[in-house]
Order: structure tokens, then C-alpha cells, then sequence
């Protein structure tokens, strides 16, 4: 996979990942692995910005952690960085909850995008 090569995620596509409040990862499912192209033990521990896109407005990060870390949960078109250089779109929803030590984590489930939605965003994301 080259660089800057668009990985498209099939359409039943789920990635998952946790990360503590500060944001960083102490869970990946396989398919998220997989399409970011890391092992699980080279993201646990890891910033969850590993994963991020130069593309990404900082706005919309800011969005996200000032909704989530209200309690509610945020839903919004992500474009993230792969290991290889590549680069992936998802349609993130992140869950604020406490773990069984009452300690406050963050879920994101992303699944696949329309390419109508992905062409959206991109162009909006390249004016904030």
C-alpha cells in the first residue's frame, strides 16, 4: 500500500477502539488493526492521534472531546492516517463510560462511509 493511497473499508467494516481520558488506547479490535496497519501491543498505551490525519481540522477533535467529555456522545466523518502512509475514512460514533474502577474512558465504533459523504467532508474539512 502506498503512500497517501486511499484504503477503502469494506462495507460491513466495524473498527472499535477504547481509550482512557487521556486518550489513550487501551483497546483495538483485529479490524481496526488491520486497517491501520498496526499489531494491537504497537497501539495499547499509545495516543489515539496516532491514527490522525493532517487533513483533520483541529476543530474537529475539539468538537469531539468537548461534546464527549460532557457525558454525551459524538458522531462525526473522520479521515485517519495508516501506518503505511495510506489513509482511511470512517464515520465515528465515541461513547463516553466509566470502567469498573469508575474511571472515565471513551469507545469509537467507525463503520464505512458513502463516497457521497467522503467527498463532502473532504471539502469542507479543507476550509476550517
Amino acid at each position: 500500500m502506498g503512500l497517501h493511497r486511499e484504503i477503502v473499508l469494506s462495507d460491513d467494516a466495524f473498527l472499535v477502539s477504547e481509550t482512557d481520558a487521556r486518550g489513550r488506547i487501551i483497546y483495538a479490535n483485529d479490524e481496526f488493526c488491520r486497517v491501520a496497519g498496526y499489531k494491537m501491543e504497537e497501539l495499547v498505551n499509545k495516543n489515539h492521534n496516532i491514527v490522525r490525519h493532517s487533513d483533520m481540522p483541529k476543530g474537529a477533535f475539539s468538537d469531539l472531546w468537548e461534546t464527549v467529555q460532557k457525558g454525551n456522545d459524538w458522531q462525526g466523518f473522520v479521515k485517519n492516517k495508516a501506518k503505511c502512509g495510506g489513509f482511511y475514512w470512517v464515520f465515528a460514533t465515541v461513547y463516553p463510560y466509566k470502567n469498573d474502577n469508575n474511571e472515565q474512558c471513551y469507545m469509537s465504533c467507525r463503520r464505512k462511509p458513502s463516497r457521497e459523504d467522503i467527498e463532502k467532508y473532504s471539502t469542507l474539512y479543507k476550509t476550517m
